[in-house]
């Protein structure tokens, strides 16, 4: 009998969550990179030259331009890696995003400031509310708590991310590689392509490639507006 009603006790605890795990499994092709356009708020993953899925997403509450420095609201544009995971985070789940690199820290110490940090993809969270503005985040990229589960488990630590303004500005620096190589007296070049609906033709960007794009911040919206702060987002 005592047996029988620890049993149901379980069961009744398990029911009352919902019984779902938001740890999936994935067993697909590997994602090989991580496109975001953050004029289109969309967000690509990538295996080569296929999208194996794409996602609507919301940026930090000041989205033009990229982060300078801690507080900005911005969300970094250019070249990074994904390089860390919270499965406990207030965000449902995330993934980290490995800015600053050397170069936002030296931009930020020129104006005296700190870089900031703990940029993620992250989900909503049990303190997300329906009404939220569409960019909410302090700079990190967000989607829906069932997305997430997916992309957590889709998106491996050392996959890269690549996070442009527009597809205009991903054109120009396949632009500027092709001249790069050209001078130098190459026939290839590592860069990547431009997507296109339904197909994406993307190939790897080189580990040392950044782009810094000047670009003029929208009014930020009050923080007491927001529906949670991310100082703890990892």
């Amino acid at each position: 009998m005592i047996r029988a009603i620890l049993m149901l006790t379980v069961l009744a605890a398990l029911a009352a969550c919902g019984g779902k795990s938001k740890f999936q499994s994935y067993d697909g092709p590997e994602v090989t990179r991580v496109l975001v356009f953050k004029d289109e708020r969309k967000l690509f993953l990538m295996h080569d030259d296929e999208v194996l899925a794409d996602y609507d997403i919301g940026l930090g509450f000041s989205p033009d331009g990229h982060k300078e420095i801690e507080g900005d609201g911005r969300t970094p544009e250019g070249h990074y890696l994904i390089d860390r995971r919270n499965p406990n985070s207030r965000f449902h789940l995330s993934i980290g995003i490995s800015y600053p690199n050397e170069i936002d820290v030296a931009r930020a110490e020129a104006l005296g400031k700190e870089p900031g940090g703990d940029i993620f993809i992250h989900g909503r969270g049990p303190t997300y509310w329906e009404d939220a503005p569409d960019d909410w985040t302090f700079g990190c990229l967000a989607v829906t708590d069932d997305e997430i589960e997916r992309i957590y488990a889709m998106v491996r630590d050392g996959t890269p991310i690549s996070i442009y303004p527009s597809r205009a500005h991903m054109k120009a620096e396949l632009r500027a590689l092709r001249r790069q190589a050209k001078k130098a007296g190459s026939t290839t070049v590592v860069a990547p392509a431009v997507p296109v609906t339904g197909t994406t033709a993307v190939a790897p960007v080189a580990a040392d490639t950044t782009v810094v794009t000047p670009a003029t911040p929208m009014p930020a919206v009050p923080a007491t507006q927001l529906p949670v702060t991310e100082a703890a987002a990892g």
